[in-house]
């Protein structure tokens, strides 16, 4: 078996933390059905079982502690609890329980439709670190890509998590539907109270397939960005995991620093599905293996997919002569299906607005 090498990829020190998160989709099942979604809500099998959710938390659990013993690394380990929508799991607090018994941080994705005040108030005994939001603009256009009725629901679970004592991130799609309307998010989260505003890119895949033709342009992305990141609002931090966007914060002389950046997928994460299988990222449908029958430590250091999103050398266009590879890479979900192919995973990101020096 390989050396697990490639989780040191670009890493800083041992004094810094890495951090690592897995992406958990508990289940395709959902209570929307929403335009842009990046699945297709298809299971493609049975949700994986507590039973079975335990084990596989297990063998995480013991795979960072080799990892930070072996590598003397600092890790700073998540979990992002998501579906489908996750509060369909009638298990979700065991999950949760089980996760966090381990020494994992757990945040939740939902779409807040169907947060209860007996529903927030577990979430906070459980000692989850933050809710995400998901909240696509003003009520019309939020229901316009969400469903009728949608944005008062999810305001509505907005405001109980907040009474609960959760940390909430409001989190929108960008797309050519909401991009006018960036401004007015911005107001609603302000009014709404939340600690936090989050941006990313449409991923035309599965339902948002559809969507291409309001992908943003390059310029369209930069201008929002600017905007975005020159707002100064009381309270509310905006932010985005956008690798490109963390781009306009450092200077050409930064991009050759060590510590480790941009597109997490097979650098400082990946996502299990809810039938177990494993794939780099959430947006991108990749199969590595699946956590029923294969080893998760052997997957990670093994898998010609991850190696190959390891390797600049592999990526083409841009991306692969990029001087900022190391601390961005781009989005590898965007550019997967913008390309199209066997290995269109690799090519540039068509959305960079970033000038190479």
């Amino acid at each position: 078996m390989k050396q697990l090498k490639e989780l040191t990829l670009e890493a800083a020190g041992p004094a810094a933390k890495y951090d690592f998160f897995i992406q958990w989709h508990l289940t395709e099942r959902c209570n929307l059905r929403c335009r842009h979604c990046y699945q297709t809500g298809q299971a493609s099998g049975a949700d994986l079982s507590l039973p079975e959710i335990k084990e596989v938390v297990s063998e995480i659990s013991e795979a960072m502690e080799d990892w930070a013993e072996n590598y003397q690394m600092d890790f700073s380990p998540s979990f992002n609890l998501t579906g489908g929508e996750p509060l369909l799991r009638e298990d979700l607090l065991d999950v949760i329980n089980e996760t966090r018994a381990r020494g994992f941080d757990i945040f939740l994705l939902t779409n807040g439709t169907l947060i209860s005040g007996q529903m927030a108030k577990s979430l906070a005994e459980a000692g989850v670190k933050g809710v995400q939001v998901s909240l696509e603009g003003p009520e019309e256009i939020h229901d316009s890509i969400r469903g009728a009725g949608s944005f008062a629901k999810t305001m509505r679970g907005v405001k109980t998590l907040l009474d609960a004592g959760l940390t909430v991130t409001l989190n929108a799609t960008l797309s050519n539907i909401n991009a006018p309307s960036i401004t007015e998010m911005v107001t609603i989260a302000a009014e709404a109270g939340v600690q936090r505003l989050g941006f990313s890119r449409l991923v035309p895949s599965g339902r948002g397939a559809g969507l291409m033709p309001e992908m943003l342009s390059s310029k369209q992305v930069k201008e929002l960005y600017d905007n975005l990141f020159s707002l100064r609002v009381e309270g509310l931090d905006i932010v985005t995991g956008d690798p490109i966007a963390s781009q306009m914060h450092i200077g050409a002389s930064d991009a050759g620093c060590t510590a480790a950046g941009g597109c997490a997928a097979g650098i400082s994460g990946f996502t299990i599905l809810a039938d177990g299988t494993m794939t780099p990222c959430r947006r991108l449908p990749l199969p590595l293996g699946n956590v029923r029958s294969d080893h998760i430590r052997q997957i990670w250091a093994c898998s010609p997919i991850l190696e190959a999103l390891r390797d600049r050398k592999r990526y083409s266009g841009r991306c692969g002569s990029c001087v900022r590879w190391a601390v961005c890479r781009g989005c590898r979900a965007i550019a997967h299906y913008s390309a199209g192919g066997a290995e269109g995973y690799l090519a540039e990101d068509p959305q960079c607005f970033i000038q190479q020096e």
